[in-house]
């Protein structure tokens, strides 16, 4: 005991401030994408045309989030000139179209479901369903527990039983054989209930898009609240996301 009460001590408090004051991340950290609408149309189109995920529209001049990979490969042939991807994690929409961007998206606090806090006051409940996913995206909502997100400090929590929760949380293509499980989830979580779907896979199919194994968007089965891209999105993105949303 002892020996815990020091490591403590020696430690100190590792807890970020976000959202009291901002969080930069690293620099190789892919981000928002900041879009040159004035670069050759040649360059592009050649852009567009080796997108990996279809994600971009060389017409509009715009990327789906929703696709996205964030791989990076827009970037690296443009050399910056069409894409080049920003350090800002707040990337999370309310709606699916919002996820076309130009460069610019909503305020997510201008969508908050604000009843949600009348309803619950400083508590949800989170229910999370791994519908076939990789594990990344799961990863990335697990270390939300770990000291410097401490999620729970917000009132926050992940359970087990979807009876218990406000919300689910899914991640993962939303396999055939895993259909009826999220189905039932959705079913067993009491309502009013929140849905947020993580990660490309679950937003679009990601790199599994064109399957005939896979649900290519997890709207085209449940009503979706909350759309958090990324592959995987980054933990900042997930908080961000949620704290406001259910502000």
């Amino acid at each position: 005991m002892l020996k815990t009460l020091y490591n403590r001590w020696e430690q100190g408090y590792r807890t970020n401030q976000y959202p009291k004051e901002k969080i930069q991340l690293f620099a190789r950290y892919r981000g928002l994408p900041e879009i040159h609408p004035d670069a050759p149309k040649d360059l592009i189109e050649k852009c567009a045309s080796a997108c990996p995920q279809d994600a971009i529209d060389a017409a509009g001049k715009t990327i789906d989030m929703g696709r996205c990979i964030f791989c990076g490969t827009c970037e690296r042939l443009s050399k910056g000139e069409f894409v080049s991807f920003t350090n800002n994690f707040e990337i999370s929409v309310s709606e699916k179209k919002h996820l076309i961007t130009d460069g610019t998206l909503p305020s997510l606090a201008d969508h908050s479901r604000q009843h949600f806090k009348k309803l619950f006051g400083r508590s949800l409940q989170l229910r999370q369903v791994s519908a076939a996913g990789c594990n990344a995206c799961e990863a990335d909502l697990n270390v939300l527990a770990t000291p410097f997100f401490d999620l729970g400090r917000f009132g926050i929590n992940f359970v087990a039983s979807p009876r218990h929760a406000d919300a689910i949380v899914v991640t993962g293509p939303i396999s055939r054989n895993m259909k009826t499980a999220l189905l039932q989830t959705y079913e067993a979580t009491p309502s009013p209930k929140v849905v947020i779907a993580v990660g490309s896979c679950t937003i679009t199919g990601g790199p599994f898009r064109g399957s005939n194994e896979i649900t290519e968007g997890l709207d085209k089965l449940l009503p979706v609240d909350l759309f958090i891209p990324g592959c995987p999105p980054h933990p900042m993105t997930n908080l961000h996301a949620l704290l406001s949303f259910f502000k």
